[in-house]
């Protein structure tokens, strides 16, 4: 585990010193030099992480649920307060920068008192450090690539949109993406260790018990994404005044296309468990060019109908099929297959938005997307 996380140290130095090698030609990319302080500020953020104690992994690992769940609540509280009493004194971007800074210190410095008598020192391991680079590797690739898929929209956005716009597609990502969020956690904090567990088995004994498992999450989620993506334009309605409600119609299609994520995140970790993360790194490849390439293509191509941000919606909603090809396939040759399971699901999801949606008509309350037209 030390050698762990002198690694872990090491590549987040990395990470920071990359951020400051970047931070002037972004400022001068968005003309805005305000970025010249704060992304250093920000870079900070991960630097502070890297040096969280291995002892967070050990929980879940033993799925101490418990005393991860009080861990997590005294940190998110804790920069909370700093956010909001720096924002009572002083609105501006800071705050929040300062109370992500301060949730960082926080989760960093408690995580060395999670589990009483260890603690994580410089020590170097030759062997484990090598096979932990054999498997490392791809983490880190994987990582690296999954920061680039998950943000890349907001930067070419920010060039392809006005504020304004980008604003209100915040408001609908955000929204979209939270059942993505739970399903997400479930999926690094539960499905990974309890896989982990079971990955010793036949491989279809193996199969078998994920199929059972994964099955109630996937119904689970596709009441979820019914319910958000039938009735997300009412909800922007409701919660926004007139300026955001461009946001209507956005909010359906996000919620609508991240149901891909959702077969990826609820099987993915099985991969993992196998010690085969490097299917992962290939999907967040292909992902991390699909947004780069369709966003900016399908901005420009729905342009020439006057609304290119539908064009950039539907490229980000949709950005995880190529990448559940990919996932498949690893599984497929593992002897993991899900397909049936997943033609299951979606034609599950499929025909409950579509008798929701029908039901909603006729009650006069037209369909999701009508801010289109």
């Amino acid at each position: 585990l030390n050698s762990i996380w002198i690694i872990q140290i090491l590549w987040v130095i990395v990470l920071w010193v990359a951020c400051l090698i970047i931070t002037w030609p972004v400022a001068h990319f968005y003309n805005n030099p305000q970025l010249l302080w704060l992304m250093p500020v920000i870079g900070v953020i991960p630097l502070i992480e890297g040096f969280n104690s291995t002892a967070v992994w050990s929980l879940n690992r033993h799925m101490a649920f418990g005393k991860i769940m009080m861990f997590e609540l005294v940190v998110q509280l804790s920069g909370l307060i700093v956010m909001l009493v720096w924002a009572f004194f002083n609105r501006t971007i800071w705050a929040l920068a300062a109370g992500n800074v301060v949730t960082a210190l926080a989760k960093m410095i408690l995580s060395h008192w999670l589990i009483p008598g260890t603690s994580n020192r410089f020590t170097w391991e030759k062997e484990a450090a090598n096979s932990i680079f054999s498997f490392g590797k791809w983490i880190f690739i994987s990582t690296a690539l999954t920061f680039l898929a998950t943000q890349a929209d907001r930067l070419i956005l920010g060039k392809l949109f006005s504020f304004t716009l980008l604003g209100i597609y915040g408001v609908a990502f955000n929204l979209a993406y939270l059942p993505s969020q739970v399903i997400s956690a479930i999926s690094s904090k539960v499905l990974l260790p309890t896989f982990s567990q079971l990955a010793d088995l036949p491989r279809e004994t193996f199969r078998i018990k994920i199929w059972y498992n994964r099955q109630f999450i996937l119904v689970v989620a596709a009441l979820m994404l019914t319910v958000s993506t039938a009735f997300g334009d009412i909800a922007i309605f409701v919660l926004y005044d007139e300026r955001f409600y461009e946001a209507a119609w956005m909010l359906p299609i996000l919620t609508l296309g991240i149901w891909p994520a959702l077969l990826i995140d609820t099987v993915q970790q099985a991969l993992m468990a196998l010690g085969k993360p490097n299917y992962n790194a290939y999907s967040q490849l292909v992902k991390s060019l699909n947004v780069c390439i369709g966003i900016p293509l399908g901005f420009y191509l729905m342009q020439r109908f006057g609304n290119g941000a539908l064009g950039a919606v539907v490229v980000i909603a949709f950005n995880d099929i190529l990448p559940y090809f990919v996932i498949t396939y690893g599984l497929c040759r593992e002897g993991l297959s899900f397909i049936k399971q997943d033609l299951w699901a979606t034609a599950l999801l499929l025909t409950l938005l579509m008798w929701v949606i029908w039901a909603r008509y006729m009650l006069g309350f037209g369909y999701p997307i009508s801010g289109l037209f």
